[in-house]
């Protein structure tokens, strides 16, 4: 398919048109709002089905298989924060605080992007490593990890254990390692006889899902005003650099296309889930206007429409013959 063509199939993609519905009734300032529990339930579900999916792969992959994306994996996790903050301190001229909290969200990944991702794949028809789910649990923890400590180095002071704890223990990492270890020890065909709940619903549970991310991606950009010219830019370029370096180092390490290209996504998605849980703990002096506004009303909109089939599209062209 022409990239463009791919771009108009994940723009009018269920799952892309309902985020954009819930943006526009938040606009038009409709009364439709999820309850708390519903928005807790859709998110629990999404996280467990896709580590029961990616454990069941990954029970029929060899150690070896998993190996450097596994390490790439975490180098990346480790490597995003550090230059992520030291642009937002000595280019953007942020404190300290605001710099480590941003810079924290754009080193861990987002699973809710990561699985757009996936499904536009699906919808494509590109194959990719059943194993690469394992992955978004492996990039989320470390980069908040470094994110927390470049903070407590620069300030000192800060519960860097209390938040490592609420990292550890939040519902995402649970959820996503519960999962990965459930489906690994079903295996593939324990996984099939829970197929019609946690699969076969996938996408339409998404669908509700990012009808909610809509509406509270618009509720942030009134606070657009707010974060300024550069962390705008920040938030829009980062991803495509980030993308373009996961397709690279997919290839590197012997992915292929397509999992080059959710590589890509992850490393291009930004946090808002167990990254500001921790922030709000270790971070409390960091303004949420920056760090949310950035990875929920800027980044994660670019990535959902335009973002995945761009990383896509780069990695088609490195993988027959272009160079980043």
């Amino acid at each position: 398919m022409h990239t463009l063509e791919l771009l108009q199939a994940n723009l009018l993609s269920p799952m892309v048109l309902a985020f954009v519905l819930g943006i526009f009734a938040t606009i038009l300032r409709s009364d439709l709002r999820f309850p708390d529990e519903l928005y807790t339930a859709l998110s629990v579900f999404l996280l467990f089905a896709i580590g029961l999916k990616g454990g069941a792969a990954m029970s029929v992959s060899s150690p070896g298989e998993l190996l450097l994306p596994a390490l790439a994996s975490l180098a990346l996790g480790v490597g995003t924060p550090l230059w992520c903050y030291a642009i937002l301190r000595y280019l953007g001229r942020m404190e300290v605080a605001n710099a480590a909290a941003i810079a924290v969200h754009y080193g861990s990944v987002s699973a809710v992007t990561f699985i757009a991702g996936q499904t536009y794949l699906e919808k494509i028809g590109v194959k990719f490593e059943g194993f690469m789910p394992a992955l978004v649990a492996l990039m989320e923890v470390p980069a908040i990890v470094v994110g927390l400590l470049i903070a407590k180095w620069q300030l000192g002071g800060g519960n860097l254990k209390q938040s490592l704890h609420e990292v550890l223990a939040g519902k995402s990492v649970v959820l996503l390692v519960g999962g990965l270890l459930i489906g690994l020890a079903a295996g593939a065909h324990g996984v099939e006889q829970v197929r019609p709940f946690f699969l076969d619903p996938f996408k339409g549970v998404l669908t509700l899902f990012l009808l909610e991310m809509g509406m509270a991606a618009a509720r942030r950009f009134r606070d657009l005003s707010r974060v300024g010219a550069f962390l705008l830019a920040f938030g829009l370029v980062m991803p495509v650099l980030h993308g373009l370096l996961g397709v690279w180092v997919g290839r590197l390490i012997g992915l292929s296309e397509g999992g080059a290209t959710l590589l890509a996504v992850l490393s291009a998605s930004a946090s808002y889930i167990a990254a500001p849980a921790a922030v709000r703990i270790s971070l409390p002096q960091a303004n949420p206007s920056f760090y949310l506004t950035a990875s929920l009303a800027i980044t994660f909109p670019f990535n959902l429409t335009v973002g995945v089939p761009l990383y896509h599209a780069l990695s088609e062209w490195i993988y027959r013959g272009g160079t980043p």
